[in-house]
């Protein structure tokens, strides 16, 4: 509700209240927020994209400690288990990092303590639920990884009840419209030799799939280790034919036997 100063007729003052109705707040704020966020969004880097993770995983995981000092974000970049890729990254790579993400709105420093402390917003930054944040957080930490994976590394942040809530939520993601902003997961090529096909992230940019190795789903498709193992057969019979013609050879030799007509 907006007061606005309107002349009215018939009243003491010249100066009178008009009441102006406008969109329910939460609703006009949500739209901002993908407003703002689609004219500021663009490719996050490895250490943004790893720092932001890192907030959403840690706001889970520990609690008691959350927000996060920087100190202990940089502690969780570093981290040696749960991430793929491991990095080593400085206390100042870090800050910048951080601060980047404020500029985005996908983070926010906390006030009220002398030490500097840090926790997502991605949730509403992007208007995603809970669901799909667990989701990207677990992706931009250990790299792309399958519907199944993805339900049990999630386990600490989002409790999937099945695999098929996972790819229910993939797929919400993968298919984002333009105007929310577009895709935030691809589904990757099924790997030769792999059951099922994995998920990535596209906060850091396009994935690009032309170089990956796919799955036909031919019936006489021949695995890479397969043919290896089918190469090192071949080369092994024709050593042995090599080694039977020579010894023919020899007892036709030794038999004063001529191959003419023979066919050998």
């Amino acid at each position: 509700m907006v007061l606005s100063s309107r002349p009215t007729t018939g009243s003491r003052s010249d100066v009178g209240l008009h009441v102006i109705s406008l969109p329910h707040p939460e609703g006009a704020l949500s739209r901002l927020a993908a407003h703002r966020w689609r004219l500021m969004i663009r490719e996050l880097s490895l250490l943004e994209a790893r720092a932001l993770g890192v907030l959403i995983e840690k706001a889970h995981t520990v609690p008691d400690s959350y927000p996060l000092s920087l100190n202990s974000l940089v502690s969780g970049c570093n981290q040696k288990t749960a991430r793929d890729p491991v990095i080593n990254a400085t206390e100042s790579e870090v800050q910048v990092a951080v601060d980047a993400l404020k500029s985005l709105s996908l983070a926010f420093e906390s006030s009220g303590s002398r030490v500097s402390r840090y926790e997502h917003n991605m949730g509403r930054a992007l208007s995603l639920p809970s669901q799909s944040v667990a989701v990207l957080a677990v992706l931009m930490l250990r790299g792309p990884q399958t519907a199944a994976e993805l339900r049990m590394n999630c386990e600490r942040l989002h409790r999937f009840a099945d695999v098929s809530s996972v790819d229910a939520f993939l797929t919400e993601l993968a298919e984002r419209s333009a105007e929310k902003g577009g895709p935030l997961v691809i589904k990757l090529p099924r790997a030769p030799g792999a059951r099922e096909a994995r998920w990535a992230h596209l906060l850091c940019g396009a994935v690009d799939t032309s170089q990956m190795a796919m799955s036909p789903d031919g019936e006489d498709f021949v695995a890479a280790s397969e043919l290896a193992s089918l190469k090192l057969r071949q080369s092994s019979m024709e050593a042995e034919i090599g080694e039977l013609r020579a010894l023919v050879d020899r007892l036709y030799a030794e038999l004063g036997v001529s191959k003419a007509g023979t066919g050998i």
